[in-house]
């Protein structure tokens, strides 16, 4: 098919990072196209960067099939749905004095490179209905994972009446109302997660309310073991850190510490800015991934050394035909 964002990548994606991005992305359309499944992993401030724009629409048309992202992923899309006019932007952010910034912290604006995350709109806004459902759960005995609780949230509308963007381009409205399953390793590290805690200080929840990594573990096992047959589960991973860390070791678990026949991931790209050196895990290239058990001789490997925020939408961009 011919559109505007394949031609132009057709013509100028020719070598280096660009050709790798292409063939990444043909890839991962090929193993779409096949009936094969699609892990995508979230590290970093990709929803801050308003990945939703392109990743909601991949969700919308059954393009991926579960993601994995950290805890500050899981709340800044949401975020930037219900504050997105108090944001602001830092354009020369590189040259801010240490007094500028404290001047930033004074006026309750959080830093994320060029952006600026609002507190009392976006994180107390957020915060009021999300102790709500936790206090509810514990009262009624029930525990939800962290992702479970945004998508009451979301799905209740007791947040429609804050929204600042159109809901299409929130990839966290996308997946609570498609359904697909998410893991949040480590949610612990992330502003919400540091509230519950504080709540659970006071007294006001228990801790057990928020169901724990390792059960997002065990879950993904049985997701993975049903979901894996035929052409596969492909891992496709933005940035590095715990969000790719955590669910890539699903399979070297459930092979090597439980001894059940497993499939290898089925695809692998990775963008990244990392350096390949040091012992970097975020900056490791595939191949080692098979000395652990995680990828096989001819899986599909890809990694583009770039800035996710321009190689992503792009990657999106030609599996959606755009």
């Amino acid at each position: 098919m011919n559109t505007p964002i394949r031609d132009f990548i057709e013509r100028n994606y020719l070598h280096f990072n660009a050709a790798v991005l292409k063939d990444a992305a043909v890839g991962y359309e090929n193993h779409i196209n096949k009936g094969g499944k699609m892990m995508v992993t979230l590290a970093g401030a990709m929803s801050t960067a308003e990945l939703g724009k392109s990743l909601a629409e991949m969700i919308r048309q059954d393009k991926v099939a579960i993601i994995s992202c950290t805890g500050a992923n899981l709340e800044e899309d949401v975020m930037n749905l219900v504050a997105h006019s108090h944001y602001e932007r830092i354009p020369h952010y590189r040259d801010l004095t240490a007094e500028q910034e404290q001047e930033l912290l004074d006026r309750h604006l959080n830093r994320v490179t060029d952006t600026c995350i609002p507190e009392e709109e976006a994180f107390r806004r957020l915060e009021s209905h999300m102790v709500d459902l936790w206090v509810k759960a514990e009262k009624a005995g029930e525990r939800y994972f962290p992702h479970e609780y945004f998508f009451q949230a979301i799905t209740s509308g007791v947040l429609e009446q804050y929204y600042e963007i159109d809901p299409k381009d929130s990839w966290m409205v996308a997946a609570a109302e498609k359904g697909i399953p998410i893991v949040v390793p480590g949610w612990e590290d992330s502003t919400l997660g540091n509230i519950f805690a504080g709540r659970c200080i006071r007294g006001e929840v228990k801790p057990s309310t928020v169901k724990s990594g390792i059960e997002y573990m065990v879950w993904l096992a049985d997701w993975y073991q049903k979901n894996s047959a035929g052409e596969g589960i492909g891992f496709f991973q933005i940035g590095g850190g715990i969000a790719g860390d955590f669910p890539i070791c699903v399979v070297p678990m459930l092979e090597q510490d439980l001894e059940i026949s497993t499939p290898l991931w089925a695809y692998f790209c990775q963008i990244s800015d990392s350096t390949t050196s040091y012992g970097s895990y975020s900056g490791a290239v595939p191949n080692e991934k098979i000395t652990w058990g995680k990828l096989g001789i001819d899986t599909p490997k890809f990694i583009v050394e770039s800035d996710a925020t321009i190689v992503a939408p792009l990657i999106f961009a030609w599996i959606l035909n755009q």
